[in-house]
This record gives structure tokens, C-alpha cells and sequence, in this order.
């Protein structure tokens, strides 16, 4: 199995800024695509950022200006830099990954972090 851990999450106040960090962990694959989710208590998870391994970035139009995704793929780090962070903002922020698996069949495989909070307050 892949593991996903988030860390970098807490409360900060309107206009500040964090870094969220998703390590991936395991043996014998590859990382296709990094993605970050959020998901807000009564509503519908939804993509933040996503970067694939051919280097293409979609971010959500409510971010766009103020996160940046970015990747270190020699230690299978993805990584989500918020700046001006608002209210609105608050969720719980989850880490997907689709990878290749080391076996006969490159299988592809998708995995989902345990979220890291996120709570933007005065």
C-alpha cells in the first residue's frame, strides 16, 4: 500500500498563510497525479489543486492567485501553499494521489490521505 499523510494544518487568522505538506509512503511506485481536496462541514468535497507528473496544474477559480501546488518528486512530497487565507477557506484539506505500482501491470492505484484542518478565524 501507499500511505498519504497531511500535516500543516491549524488556525490561522483571515489573511495569513499556511503550507500544507502530503508525504507519500510505500515501496515501488510512482506518483501520476497529486491532487488537494477540501471539504467543509455541510458541503461537498471539492478539488483545490491538482498537479500531474507531466507537470499540468488546475487549481479551483476560488484559489487561483493565492495557492500554489508544488512537488518534490525525488521524496514523493506534494505540497500546498495558501496565502491570503479567508474564512471561506476553512475545511478539512485532503491529500489524493493516483500512483503506478512497481508490479508486472503498472497498476494505478488511488489513495486518499486523513485530511489536516484548516480554520481561518479572528
Amino acid at each position: 500500500q501507499v500511505q498519504l499523510v497531511e500535516s500543516g494544518g491549524g488556525l490561522v487568522q483571515p489573511g495569513g498563510s499556511l503550507r500544507l505538506a502530503c508525504a507519500a509512503s510505500g515501496s515501488a511506485f510512482s506518483i501520476n497525479v497529486m491532487d488537494w481536496y477540501r471539504q467543509a462541514p455541510g458541503k461537498q468535497r471539492e478539488l483545490v489543486a491538482s498537479l500531474t507528473s507531466g507537470g499540468n496544474l488546475n487549481y479551483a477559480d476560488s484559489v487561483k492567485g493565492r495557492f500554489t501546488i508544488s512537488r518534490d518528486n525525488a521524496k514523493n512530497m506534494v505540497y500546498l501553499q495558501m496565502n491570503s487565507l479567508k474564512p471561506d477557506d476553512t475545511a478539512v484539506y485532503y491529500c489524493y494521489t493516483i500512483v503506478t505500482k512497481g508490479d508486472a501491470l503498472r497498476s494505478r492505484e488511488i489513495y486518499w490521505g486523513q485530511g489536516t484542518q484548516v480554520t481561518v478565524s479572528s
